[in-house]
């Protein structure tokens, strides 16, 4: 047990993030991966993407910065926290360009943090926009009727057991939460008329929560152009050769974070889980 323990622990002190060079040249374009569900605990995390954002930044070799992002969205604390990480370094650094390119897709939390950025660039066909934020959950007060379960429940506070999934919906609860569902897309409509500027062309559908193909997000504002990582480093950056900043998670992290997500998935999905997705 004791060597096992040791072997695991050998391998989480390797460095926390890992550069990997495409070509030779003078200075560099940073990469940085952002792949998956956004959310605490996901290799998507924004304590992760904000530390590899510095590490690019303080870099002197580092010309400029792609965000490579492959995301349906996620969390929108963390993805504001990522945004806002953008916006930061842009203030301090106003001559470093900061740049994202998606591949496939591009949705809701992960728009919230491209917005941040100089330029988005897409395939014409990567997915793009979902500018809007759901509520989800299920309720089981039938199936626990017809199954003979009662529910028993004491709370101090009328709303403690707000939205229930085993308990009826008592009245106003859903006008409450669509409240707070439209405080956070207006907190994310912000962020994004922030960031993109009068390159939006806002209509009624803008932020309906519709998705576009990268085509269509080129005609309402929602990206700059087409383009690849390669292109990006080459003709807009300048640079390049790509140094990938993305911080790898540790396995002894990973290990710890699966532990206590599986847990804490388990009481996730027979509650609610507010996303930007």
């Amino acid at each position: 047990m004791f060597v096992y323990l040791a072997a695991i622990l050998g391998i989480g002190m390797y460095p926390s993030f890992k550069k990997s060079i495409s070509d030779d040249g003078e200075g560099h374009t940073a990469i940085i991966n952002i792949s998956g569900v956004i959310a605490e605990g996901k290799e998507a995390n924004a304590d992760a993407i904000i530390k590899s954002l510095r590490n690019a930044v303080k870099d002197e070799e580092t010309k400029g910065v792609i965000l490579h992002v492959n995301s349906p969205g996620g969390s929108p604390v963390q993805s504001s926290y990522i945004y806002n990480e953008i916006r930061k370094i842009k203030a301090e650094h106003p001559d470093l360009p900061i740049h994202a390119v998606a591949s496939d897709i591009c949705a809701s939390g992960c728009y919230f943090i491209v917005s941040a950025v100089d330029n988005i660039y897409v395939n014409p066909s990567t997915l793009i926009g979902s500018i809007g934020v759901i509520l989800e959950g299920f309720g089981f007060v039938d199936t626990m009727k017809k199954l003979g379960v009662e529910r028993r429940l004491v709370t101090a506070g009328a709303h403690k057991a707000l939205m229930d999934p085993f308990s009826p919906e008592k009245s106003g609860e859903r006008k409450y939460m669509q409240e707070v569902l439209a405080q956070v897309h207006q907190q994310f409509i912000t962020a994004v008329k922030e960031g993109r500027g009068d390159r939006l062309q806002i209509d009624e559908d803008t932020f309906s929560g519709l998705i576009w193909t990268g085509e269509q997000g080129e005609k309402f504002g929602l990206v700059d152009g087409f383009g690849s990582d390669d292109s990006v480093a080459t003709d807009i950056i300048g640079a390049k050769k790509r140094v990938n900043f993305t911080v790898q998670e540790r396995l002894i992290d990973r290990l710890a974070g699966k532990m206590g997500a599986t847990f804490a998935q388990s009481i996730n999905s027979m509650g609610q889980k507010l996303m930007l997705q």
